[in-house]
């Protein structure tokens, strides 16, 4: 594989490598004070998304990120199935790992379900660090409203397993400029970035596999619809109205089913609000976790 883009080499080089059971996860931990951010990237993304958040974050708080198994700069095991919830175990020993004792909790995409089931055990009483705050940001969180793309139906329709030959994932470039807002398009080092960062260790092979997220969604929905719900601490809905897949119909039934939510909803951003808008972002969640 070629070396990986400049954005990407910077980033590894800011963060470090844990050993999880002989299973590379990559890792940052950043900043200080007396408050921790702790942050959950989506799919096909990784980390790297929060990366301009986390260096306005830094100047205030701890922040710590992570891949998830599958992603980005992580370990892509072959024979791992990639359910929601061992990623929710996988945040609770890196929290463990990097003494995360409570944090303010903040999300994207993927991560917002991620989020839901750690909340869920929060409430169940057997979640390992506290939560102070949680944070979501556009994520299909109630799936009946999500509008899939066709480059995720097409991943859908493949079967459950690990692809023999690699993606032309340069023709995913356009599928993957369109989730973000005209107002706020990705600048081609992005694309390079997010696209080298799937393809790393045969990652593209493992998107059939790993989208099935999607369907563990649908069969737990009630479940992960109560995580956020019952959550005792405050909850708060930052959203692109531009998103076409999560749609702000979703922050919007969160907020009537949840009554305090906390909804912000931008006119100009899109599915990638951390890209788009990453100081307006780090702004908003410094805001609230500085509370």
């Amino acid at each position: 594989m070629t070396a990986p883009p400049p954005a990407v080499a910077a980033w590894r080089d800011g963060g470090r490598t844990i050993d999880l059971d002989g299973r590379d996860v990559f890792a940052v931990e950043t900043g200080g004070g007396d408050r921790t951010v702790f942050l959950l990237h989506g799919f096909p993304g990784s980390s790297f998304d929060w990366m301009r958040v986390v260096r306005v974050l830094s100047r205030s708080f701890r922040v710590v990120g992570f891949d998830f198994l599958g992603y980005g700069l992580s370990a892509k095991p072959v024979d791992a199935g990639y359910s929601l919830f061992e990623q929710a175990d996988l945040t609770e020993r890196i929290a463990r790992e990097l003494g995360v004792s409570r944090c303010v909790l903040a999300a994207h995409d993927m991560g917002d379900t991620v989020a839901a089931e750690l909340l869920m055990r929060a409430s169940e009483g057997r979640l390992g660090f506290a939560v102070d705050r949680a944070i979501l940001t556009n994520g299909s969180i109630f799936i009946d409203l999500a509008q899939l793309s066709p480059g995720q139906l097409a991943l859908l329709s493949m079967p459950d397993e690990v692809l023999p030959l690699p993606l032309p994932l340069e023709g995913f470039r356009p599928a993957l400029a369109e989730t973000f807002s005209p107002v706020h398009p990705p600048s081609e080092e992005d694309l390079d970035a997010m696209i080298w960062l799937i393809a790393r260790e045969g990652g593209d092979q493992l998107l059939p596999r790993l989208i099935r997220y999607i369907e563990e969604r649908r069969r737990n929905q009630d479940r992960w619809t109560e995580g956020l719900v019952r959550f005792a601490g405050p909850l708060s809905a930052l959203w692109g109205r531009r998103d076409p897949i999560a749609v702000p119909a979703m922050a919007e039934r969160l907020a009537e089913l949840r009554p305090g939510t906390d909804l912000v909803v931008w006119d100009d951003v899109g599915h990638w609000p951390s890209l788009e808008v990453p100081d307006r972002l780090a702004e908003a969640i410094a805001e609230r976790a500085g509370s």
